[in-house]
């Protein structure tokens, strides 16, 4: 066994003379522990909330979607189809009409986003899958209906047990208002089938058929977008690139993460944010460690002196409690990994923390969900050891040179 880390041992787990210091080494291991453990219970929530909005992202949105840039519609013509088709890549894509129109449902108006897509939208979403009424349907005994989102449903009280339609008013483009002002708006009835909820950014649009949509807005062929997705295991960043080198200036092409990038970034920074204020939590109680390896040295001034009469370097003796103030971190990180990783998993199958505000009927999630990430523990690691480290190496050079000389060329 190594003898420095022999008597650093020593010195940690034996009994003091004067008993504040076991106190105070006791308090840093603690302090170590719940700051570590900490750092891995919120790191894990951040990462669990990052991968549930991302999941719910990605049933609503495209793996690509191509706009164009100076008009809010465009006109697919050949080349422009050639261009997508050739790129085998795609596994199937889809035109969507995305504009803003008064709803009104009995006597409560509000406006929405009104989306008109294929019939066979779900084949590109998974918006199916996040239903909490009805179903997803764009057609119903050959009639056009609407899938709305919660903040909808919500706002204007729909429920989809009473068989009313909501009334869509668009303002119509070729319409002349001086002539006949009560032209100014198409209206058409449609009726909810189905009630989603993703988000609540998503959750305030109505969808309905594309034809529907053209109708309502006085287009022909007209596209807002046109959405993609990409065969399994295809890259989507190589795909935009290869678009918007085809498809030039004119149109701009999106990826998941880009169609929200704010909130991607927001996640991002409140995850660095937290990670470096519980970090500034476990410096400040790193300096326990300067005071416990003090009044050790103070207190094992007889021992150093042996020591140095036996042969050890000052470096030798430096090292000694070195390796003392870095167990007290190294024990206390390990203990808090280990203690927040049995929380993370209590979590996860018992939901010890409820979300704020939910209920037995809440549809996302009940409980903060967690995701252990194996990088994000080791990074964890080895930072808190890092700072339990220097927090020992840096005093221990200046308190041995203070108050203990060297007096022997030991090695």
């Amino acid at each position: 066994m190594n003898i420095h880390y022999f008597i650093a041992r020593r010195y940690l787990t034996s009994p003091k003379t004067t008993h504040i210091i076991n106190i105070i080494s006791s308090i840093t291991g603690i302090s170590f522990a719940i700051g570590t453990m900490a750092l891995v219970i919120i790191i894990s929530i951040f990462n669990g909330l990052e991968s549930l909005i991302i999941n719910r992202f990605n049933a609503f949105d495209p793996d690509l979607k191509i706009t164009p840039v100076h008009a809010k519609v465009f006109v697919p013509d050949n080349n422009f189809m050639l261009k997508i088709k050739s790129l085998d890549e795609i596994d199937r894509y889809a035109f969507t009409i995305e504009e803003t129109a008064l709803i009104k449902y009995h006597d409560i108006y509000h406006p929405f986003v009104v989306k008109g897509v294929d019939l066979n939208y779900s084949d590109m979403t998974g918006l199916d899958t996040m239903m909490t009424n009805g179903q997803f349907s764009l057609l119903y005994q050959n009639r056009p209906v609407a899938v709305i989102g919660m903040g909808v449903s919500a706002y204007l009280s729909i429920s989809l047990n009473f068989a009313a339609p909501i009334s869509i008013y668009a303002p119509n483009r070729f319409a002349d208002i001086n002539s006949s002002p009560e032209n100014a708006f198409i209206m058409k009835p449609i009726y909810p089938i189905g009630i989603y909820s993703v988000d609540p950014e998503m959750d305030n649009f109505v969808i309905v058929p594309i034809s529907f949509a053209r109708e309502l807005f006085n287009y022909s062929n007209e596209a807002s977008a046109l959405e993609i997705k990409l065969k399994p295991g295809v890259s989507a960043d190589k795909i935009e690139k290869l678009l918007q080198k085809s498809l030039g200036p004119s149109f701009e092409i999106k990826n998941r993460f880009e169609q929200h990038q704010l909130i991607y970034q927001i996640m991002k920074s409140e995850k660095v944010i937290v990670f470096l204020i519980l970090l500034f939590i476990l410096l400040i109680a790193s300096f326990n460690i300067t005071s416990s390896l003090t009044m050790l040295i103070l207190e094992k001034k007889e021992d150093i002196n042996t020591l140095q009469s036996i042969g050890f370097s000052l470096k030798s003796i430096k090292k000694i409690f070195l390796i003392e103030g870095w167990l007290i971190s190294i024990l206390g990180t390990f203990s808090g990994i280990v203690l927040g990783l049995i929380f993370c998993f209590l979590q996860s199958k018992f939901g010890i923390i409820p979300m704020e505000g939910s209920s037995p009927d809440a549809f996302i999630v009940q409980s903060y969900p967690v995701e252990i990430r194996v990088f994000d523990i080791l990074f964890i690691a080895a930072t808190v050891m890092g700072i339990g480290y220097l927090s020992s190496r840096f005093p221990i050079r200046y308190i041995t040179k203070r108050y203990l000389p060297d007096e022997h060329e030991g090695v």
